[in-house]
C-alpha cells in the first residue's frame, strides 16, 4: 500500500476505533535526542519502531530496549532512501549538517517526515518537494526552534495583535566545571553552528542582522541563578511566517561562556578555511569540534538541565496583556534520561502524533508556528509534555 493510502487507512482505523497493524516508524539518529525519541515512540503499542545509525554500538543498545534495528551510514542519500523503504513514517535525528538532504531524500522515497535537526539551509527550499511528495513534513520540531515557535504561532492567531516576541533558552550542565562552564547535550558541531551563524532578528519590523554571541546580558532566574543570554539565529522560519514587529531569540549559558566563544571564532579556532600546520593541512574547525568533543561531554548520569522562557506582548479585547512560559527541566534518573533529550525528543514525539493520529494531515511543508496556529493541536502537544512530566508554566498579566 503506498505510504500516503497507508496513512489515510490509519488515520480512518482510528477514528473508527478499528484494529490496524502498527504504523511502521523508522527513526534516522540513535544519538542523545535520538535515543529519546526511539524510547517514547517504542513505548506506544501502535507503532513499530526502527532505528538507523552508523553506530553498531548505538543501535545494539536500542535493539535491547524492545526496537528493530539497522546499521547504516546516513551522510549516503542511498542509504537513506534504503532505510526508510518500508517506512509509514520517518523521524530525522541526524546532525545538523546533514539534515537538509537527509529530509530531502525522505520526501524523494515519499514519505511523511518529522525532523529536529539544526540544518543551516532555508528549510522552505523543501517546500516544492513536500507539496510533490504529497505528505506532511514538520521541520524544527524541538525546542527551540520547536517548543517556542508553536506558541508564537497560537498567539498570533489568538492575539488581536501581535507586539513582540522575546524568547531565551539553554541547555547545561548542573554542575559548573572549569574551564568552560558548559558541556554539549548534543553535537557540538551543532552548538559551534550557533556561534558562527549571523543572527537574524527583527526590530520595529525590519529584519536586522548582528553578528551570534552579540547583545549578551544577563538575566535571573528564581531557583537557578544568574545566566548569560546572547544574539543566536534561533528565529529561522519565524522571519517568513510571522508578522509580529518585534522578535528575537537568545541562547542562555553561564556568564562568562560567550566571551570563551568569540575569542575562540574571531581567532580562527572555528573556521573551515584549511591552514598549514606541522603534520599537514588541517582544518582548524575539525580540529576544535575534536578538542570540545571530549571537554563538552556529558559523563553517563551526569545530570543537565534546560531552560526556556518565552514573552509575548499584544493586545486583546482593547486591553494590553503579557502572556509568559517558563520552562526548567532537569536530567531524569529514573530513565537516565537527559533533559535536552526529554524536551527537545519529547516534543519531536509529540508532533509524530500529531500526524500519526490524524490530527495534522496537511500535505506539505510546515514549521511548528503553522501547526501552533490550530488550537487543537497546541493543546495536544502541551497534553503530551505533560503527561512525559515536561511541565511548561503560563503566566498572564493585563493592562
Amino acid at each position: 500500500m503506498h505510504t500516503a493510502a497507508r496513512l489515510a487507512s490509519f488515520w480512518s482505523a482510528n477514528r473508527l476505533q478499528l484494529q490496524e497493524a502498527p504504523l511502521n516508524i523508522v527513526v534516522l539518529g540513535g544519538g542523545r535526542v535520538g535515543s529519546a525519541i526511539v524510547r517514547d515512540l517504542a513505548a506506544q503499542d501502535d507503532f513499530k519502531v526502527t532505528v538507523a545509525d552508523v553506530d553498531p554500538v548505538t543501535v545494539d543498545r536500542l535493539i535491547e530496549d524492545g526496537v528493530d534495528g539497522m546499521c547504516i551510514d546516513l551522510s549516503d542519500p542511498d542509504n537513506v532512501g534504503r532505510a526508510v523503504a518500508d517506512a509509514d513514517l520517518v523521524v530525522g535525528a541526524v546532525p545538523g549538517f546533514m539534515g537538509y538532504a537527509t529530509v530531502a531524500r525522505v520526501l524523494e522515497a515519499g514519505k511523511p517526515v518529522v525532523d529536529i535537526s539544526f540544518f543551516p539551509e532555508d528549510a522552505f527550499g523543501l517546500k516544492e518537494a513536500a507539496k510533490d511528495a504529497g505528505v506532511p513534513c514538520l521541520v524544527d520540531c524541538g525546542v527551540a526552534p520547536g517548543l517556542s515557535n508553536l506558541i508564537l504561532g497560537r498567539f498570533e492567531e489568538a492575539l488581536d495583535e501581535s507586539h513582540s516576541f522575546h524568547c531565551l533558552v539553554g541547555g547545561l550542565p548542573v554542575e559548573r566545571t572549569w574551564p568552560w562552564d558548559y558541556k554539549a547535550p548534543f553535537s557540538p558541531g551543532d552548538v559551534i553552528e550557533e556561534y558562527t551563524r549571523p543572527a537574524r532578528l527583527r526590530r520595529a519590523g525590519e529584519e536586522v542582522t548582528l553578528p551570534a554571541l552579540s547583545d549578551v546580558e544577563l538575566v535571573h532566574f528564581p531557583g537557578l541563578g544568574t545566566l548569560e543570554a546572547f544574539n543566536t539565529d534561533g528565529l529561522r522560519s519565524l522571519l517568513t511566517t510571522c508578522s509580529t514587529p518585534d522578535m528575537v531569540e537568545k541562547t542562555m549559558r553561564y556568564p562568562g561562556h560567550a566571551e570563551l566563544m568569540r575569542v575562540l571564532r574571531e581567532s580562527g579556532f572555528f573556521s573551515q578555511n584549511p591552514v598549514m600546520a606541522a603534520s599537514g593541512l588541517v582544518r582548524p574547525r575539525d580540529v576544535t569540534e575534536s578538542l570540545l568533543f571530549n571537554a563538552w561531554h556529558f559523563q553517563d548520569g551526569e545530570p543537565d538541565l534546560t531552560v526556556m522562557k518565552v514573552t509575548l506582548e499584544g493586545t486583546k479585547d482593547g486591553k494590553s496583556v503579557r502572556h509568559i512560559y517558563n520552562l526548567l527541566d532537569y536530567y531524569d534518573p529514573d530513565t537516565e534520561t537527559s533533559s535536552m533529550a526529554r524536551t527537545t525528543g519529547y516534543m519531536c514525539t509529540a508532533m509524530v502524533r500529531l500526524v500519526a493520529s490524524g490530527l495534522w494531515t496537511e500535505p506539505g511543508l510546515a514549521t511548528p508556528e503553522m501547526v501552533g496556529r490550530r488550537e487543537d493541536c497546541f493543546e495536544a502537544v502541551f497534553k503530551h509534555l505533560e503527561a512525559r512530566g515536561v511541565h511548561v508554566f503560563h503566566h498572564l498579566e493585563e493592562s
